[in-house]
């Protein structure tokens, strides 16, 4: 574990545009169980695809150790994501290694998951009796057919929302919920993806369809906007706007006017939110990246199995926090979205 005294970074390290470090999202393995056309289309990897050897991947002891040296600079929320992270074998003694963390000013991380749900129902206790405070749950649809074909290996819905039912007895909540949305796909089940979730009383974010990575055949013409979604939804069940919970947050938030709860549209095509991104990357090989839209990293895996101090470690990410200056969505354009980018399962979306 990090020696935090090594650290001063109770107020956050900035970057070349102000954006203190604040969010670390911790990938602890590239493997996933879906194949969802998005993120990693089963037609590019298959089942003789070469994911990362296991001595390449970082253990728990040096994710905790590294995620020591981000909270010390200032992160405040760790986010284990992939792949999918609940098919790393035994995540919970992660968590519980993570759980003991605390932020610069002493108080505890906010520590939290984002997964496809289907390996909840038997990992919902564990992960919760080991420190895990809430989870992210992605869901592109509650119809079986849309479902299947936008994950690309027939995974039932009722799977997941078994997940889910498992998270919210866990005590894993809040529990929000992610749709990307992709024209000509699942448009269709914006309306009853927000029925559902007002009635459930979980979290709706729908997220715009963006050029993650180099192998989802991105095009603009695949966007459906933020505001057509919310339009959608605001005919049915009127919204209103609802402010931030805090600076950074990359969802537009929106509160049913009858006051059942609240939606919110992650919009990065369409209104870049570059200029509060507090968010650092730690992939599932020790490389860290600075943009969701990154085409290079930097190797922290290297220098810790060298025997790298943890103040040489903090020194390193804050050279390279203290000289990001990333706006990829702000600045995207033709020639920038075909850049060949770190896959959104290699780097943690």
């Amino acid at each position: 574990m990090a020696d935090s005294s090594a650290f001063d970074g109770a107020l956050g390290v900035p970057d070349t545009l102000g954006r203190a470090l604040r969010d670390l999202r911790i990938s602890v393995t590239d493997r996933c169980n879906f194949r969802c056309s998005y993120c990693m289309p089963a037609e590019l990897y298959g089942r003789d695809f070469a994911f990362l050897p296991h001595a390449e991947v970082l253990t728990f002891e040096e994710i905790a150790r590294l995620a020591a040296v981000f909270t010390g600079l200032g992160a405040r929320k760790l986010r284990i994501t992939g792949g999918e992270p609940l098919v790393r074998r035994d995540l919970p003694v992660l968590i519980a290694q993570l759980a003991l963390l605390r932020c610069a000013d002493g108080e505890a991380v906010d520590l939290t998951l984002t997964t496809n749900g289907s390996g909840l129902r038997p990992l919902a206790e564990p992960l919760s009796g080991a420190g895990l405070r809430r989870i992210t749950v992605s869901l592109d649809s509650l119809d079986d057919a849309v479902f299947g074909a936008m994950n690309g290996v027939d995974f039932p819905v009722s799977r997941v929302l078994d997940g889910i039912a498992a998270a919210r007895s866990a005590g894993l909540t809040p529990i929000k919920i992610n749709t990307v949305v992709r024209r000509g796909l699942n448009e269709a089940s914006i309306l009853p993806l927000a029925r559902w979730a007002r009635d459930e009383g979980l979290i709706l974010r729908f997220i715009e369809y963006m050029d993650v990575g180099h192998s989802n055949s991105w095009r603009l013409d695949d966007v459906v906007p933020a505001s057509e979604i919310l339009a959608i939804i605001d005919g049915e069940l009127p919204l209103e706007p609802a402010a931030a919970g805090y600076r950074g947050e990359v969802a537009g938030r929106y509160r049913y006017r009858d006051g059942s709860g609240e939606v919110g549209a992650i919009a990065s095509v369409t209104r870049p939110f570059c200029g509060d991104c507090t968010r650092a990357r730690l992939a599932a090989d020790g490389m860290l990246y600075t943009c969701l839209f990154a085409v290079s990293g930097v190797d922290l895996k290297t220098p810790l199995r060298a025997g790298a101090t943890d103040t040489e470690l903090a020194a390193l990410v804050r050279s390279v926090w203290t000289s990001r200056g990333d706006r990829y969505s702000e600045l995207r354009s033709a020639a920038t979205s075909t850049l060949p980018k770190i896959e959104m399962f290699a780097l943690g979306g």
